[in-house]
């Protein structure tokens, strides 16, 4: 939202509104942190007021710590203003390694994390603000995708919020993923652009307040161009920081493999650059797993009689579940064969979740899996993708 929509929406009705409020308040107002209509028109929004409290909002930069592996090892910063005066968050996606991040704290500690952020930035508006005697509310949020790979799917780091590194052919796949959390006002301000990013950000920063490393001319004090002091570059995790073996997941089916047998699920690709995604445990004992390709749906045939995609290999997903994914180079039907011919004694039940994602497509097609929305943005937030 640029300035001038911004002061509008608080003129006129919203300026009606601010005034009954106010009157109606006029016992606890002396006790709220401020009284200007912009203050009180978000409260009126509601502002998720259960929630803040229930995450002690209001006190989390002060009081709470993040543990030292999200510290260390979850990328972003806020770094500069735009042209309007807002501050600048960026996200460098490439370098996460969310299932090591995962693997090593909790889901809780990664929500309040971020919770932390965006009380950071409420703070800067209002410093903001002060600076330029008028009201900053907004917020630039710009998420570089170089690097963006197949391990940034990984269903439980999606839900909270790969070998292939073509991101330019992932992306869509990636955003088909997480705009489902989004709301329709939110996806309406992501601007996602192509070769000509650095031009685009320079519309909306002044290069004096743009990364030199992203076509302007702000450097750390020391030159670094890329103002580490800042915007925070994380790598791989190591596995000294994991503090359990899995993360647990909800699966969305289930099946029994009979001794010296196999179950094989069929997908019909369509269209080059699907990526079939899944994950899986077993109980119990081992179970074999491989993706195959043949020719016609429903015609089972075995693993010899088919072409062998991803080679069949017995995974201890009895005690580490199993995830992966497959971009399709070209249309045909995949086969996703458990393999328990091995086994003479046992039955193998294996819980599972399998997806075949559309790249370029306005959804994924979902298979034997279900996602929630209706996430919430706390401010007003510009978004630039590329």
């Amino acid at each position: 939202m640029n300035s001038q929509l911004m002061e509008l929406s608080f003129s006129g009705l919203g300026s009606l509104l601010s005034f009954y409020f106010r009157e109606r308040i006029q016992d606890v107002l002396p006790l709220l942190p401020a009284h200007h209509d912009h203050f009180l028109l978000r409260w009126l929004r509601g502002e998720h007021l259960d929630f803040r409290k229930h995450m002690n909002a209001d006190t989390i930069t002060t009081e709470w710590q993040p543990p030292e592996v999200i510290e260390k090892y979850l990328s972003g910063g806020m770094c500069g203003y735009d042209r309007e005066g807002s501050p600048i968050w960026w996200d460098v996606i490439g370098p996460v390694d969310p299932k090591g991040l995962f693997l090593s704290a909790s889901k809780q500690d990664f929500i309040k994390s971020k919770i932390r952020d965006c009380e950071i930035l409420q703070k800067e508006c209002e410093l903001q603000s002060e600076r330029l005697g008028r009201h900053v509310e907004a917020i630039t949020m710009i998420y570089d995708c170089d690097g963006l790979g197949l391990k940034h799917l990984w269903k439980p780091a999606i839900e909270t919020y790969g070998e292939n590194p073509e991101s330019p052919k992932l992306f869509p796949v990636a955003y088909n993923l997480i705009k489902h959390f989004l709301s329709e006002i939110t996806r309406n301000k992501i601007i996602i652009l192509g070769a000509n990013w650095q031009e685009v950000l320079l519309n909306y920063i002044d290069p004096e307040q743009l990364p030199a490393a992203y076509g302007g001319k702000l450097t750390d004090p020391d030159g670094d161009p890329r103002c580490r002091n800042k915007i925070h570059y994380a790598g791989p995790v190591p596995a000294s920081y994991f503090v359990r073996e899995s993360v647990k997941v909800d699966y969305e089916q289930c099946l029994t493999v009979s001794r010296g047998s196999s179950q094989q699920l069929e997908y019909e690709i369509l269209f080059p650059g699907c990526v079939l995604r899944w994950q899986f445990s077993s109980d119990g004992a081992d179970i074999g797993f491989g993706v195959f390709m043949k020719g016609k749906m429903g015609q089972r045939q075995n693993a010899s009689q088919m072409q062998e995609v991803v080679p069949s290999q017995r995974y201890n997903t009895h005690l580490v579940p199993e995830d992966g994914s497959l971009t399709c180079s070209e249309p045909g039907i995949y086969v996703l064969r458990f393999d328990n011919t091995y086994s003479i004694f046992q039955s193998k039940r294996i819980s599972f979740t399998v997806e075949v994602l559309l790249p370029g497509q306005s959804q994924s097609l979902k298979k034997m899996i279900g996602m929630e929305s209706g996430a919430k943005v706390k401010q007003d937030i510009r978004s630039f993708y590329f």
